[in-house]
């Protein structure tokens, strides 16, 4: 199965097309169903209204759930809604639980509740138990289409056992252990368990060393989890350690997708950015409410220079230096607020300490202060021939770049240990904030110079 390119894309979309409008179902299903399922999202997407539909009839609820594996949040509900109900009842009953459920939160309750109503009662009741569960967190995500075996088992009749249940499993990679009480004591890899003798104790081959999560857990804390160990399932369990599902590592990689997605919506100062508006009014909605605290902050700047106009109508060349000082002030500020967060999504912070990365930030910011400021000194004198205006902007510029560089660092570290999600403390926030602090230094500084300044 090859990457269909440009070419190759044109001239299949030519022959299915074709295929459709003479009703020629064999031609179809034989070209669309030797492509992975990823191209075949790709081309129904394309396809108008009236060829969805006759693509509903010529596959299996079971070949349309491959299709709808690889469409984002977004595609999904319009689909369901052009499907009759049955089949697409049919359809999240041959997906794996947890995709399934990914499906049923994005559409409307009362929509969810007549799908259940008609759906198998032991899939629908796994499905149930997983909808209950809060939405971001570990249960959330988890599948309950796993392998499990007795303690009290021997490698025959664990194997025996998988070869029964594996077909229903989501993955077999990792077969996990528990105890009468269903609670989890140990886990084996499937190559242990094939090189194992058939006699041999499942409890003398497991390892009793087990990274798990909690049903609870965030579900970003649980993608950091299976990246440190490298996993390619990880189990979920609850206060008493029973073992309700387990997560794997294609639904980890859609997480951090749907995470990076939302921290970058939160760095821009923008509500969501995980699908394209469909016109001007919905975006304008969403930027709005930022934009207006963003203007209160940027009023409180205006109000802060409007005290020193007398000032500024002595010295009117210090009007010159205000926007390189916030420009300064505002891209150092951003610069270590993007390695804090960073610092805390990676899980460095807890291994380095919040004091180390706040005090290796405040080194860092007077280090580049010190520097930016002889540098921007030198070239003030050069440019007006004032000495004591290019120590005023020199000196500002370094208080500057040392308090921003730390505000940078400081304020996700603060939300952090608040519990709010660091990634709010934007660029344009931290931008606004250092604007203020920036021009309280400069002014406060230049007071001190006006008897000075040519």
């Amino acid at each position: 199965m090859e990457h269909l390119t440009e070419d190759k894309y044109g001239e299949l979309m030519n022959t299915l097309n074709k295929a459709l409008e003479k009703d020629d179902i064999e031609r179809f299903r034989y070209e669309f169903l030797q492509l992975h399922s990823y191209d075949q999202a790709h081309i129904f997407n394309s396809q108008t209204d009236n060829a969805r539909q006759k693509i509903y009839t010529y596959l299996s609820p079971e070949e349309m759930a491959e299709i709808l594996q690889h469409f984002d949040s977004d595609q999904i509900e319009p689909v369901i809604a052009e499907m009759d109900p049955r089949f697409a009842v049919q359809i999240l009953e041959e997906m794996s639980t947890d995709d399934a459920v990914d499906i049923l939160n994005t559409l409307d309750k009362n929509i969810v509740a007549s799908f259940l109503a008609i759906m198998n009662k032991e899939e629908a009741s796994e499905i149930k138990d997983l909808l209950h569960y809060e939405e971001k967190t570990a249960g959330s995500i988890m599948t309950t289409e796993f392998v499990s075996v007795s303690s009290y088992m021997n490698v025959r009749e664990a194997m025996l056992h998988l070869r029964n249940v594996a077909p229903d499993a989501e993955t077999i990679y990792y077969v996990y252990v528990v105890d009468d009480q269903k609670r989890l004591v140990g886990v084996i890899s499937l190559r242990d368990l094939i090189i194992a003798e058939d006699d041999c104790p499942v409890k003398e081959i497991m390892s009793e060393r087990i990274v798990s999560v909690s049903v609870g857990d965030d579900q970003e804390e649980v993608g950091r989890v299976m990246m440190d160990y490298d996993l390619l399932a990880l189990p979920v369990v609850d206060f008493q350690n029973h073992l309700l599902g387990i997560i794997t590592v294609d639904d980890i990689m859609d997480v951090m997708e749907e995470e990076a997605s939302e921290d970058y919506s939160k760095f821009a100062a923008v509500a969501d950015m995980e699908k394209l508006d469909k016109n001007s009014f919905h975006a304008a909605r969403k930027r709005i409410p930022w934009l207006v605290i963003l203007l209160f902050l940027g009023m409180v700047t205006a109000t802060i220079i409007s005290r020193f106009e007398t000032i500024l109508s002595e010295k009117a060349i210090l009007v010159v230096f205000i926007p390189l000082i916030m420009g300064m002030a505002g891209n150092t500020g951003t610069q270590a607020l993007a390695v804090a967060v960073r610092g805390i999504a990676t899980g460095e912070l807890e291994k380095e300490g919040k004091k180390k990365i706040v005090y290796r930030e405040a080194g860092t910011g007077l280090i580049t202060g010190f520097t930016c400021g002889i540098l921007i000194m030198a070239i003030v004198y050069l440019w007006k021939g004032d000495i004591y205006l290019g120590i005023l902007v020199g000196i500002t510029i370094m208080a500057t770049l040392f308090v921003a560089t730390i505000a940078g660092a400081f304020v996700p570290l603060v939300m952090h240990v608040l519990k709010i999600d660091p990634a709010v403390a934007s660029g344009p926030f931290i931008t606004t904030i250092n604007d203020i602090i920036s021009i309280l230094i400069y002014f406060g500084i230049a007071t001190v110079f006006m008897n000075l300044l040519l």
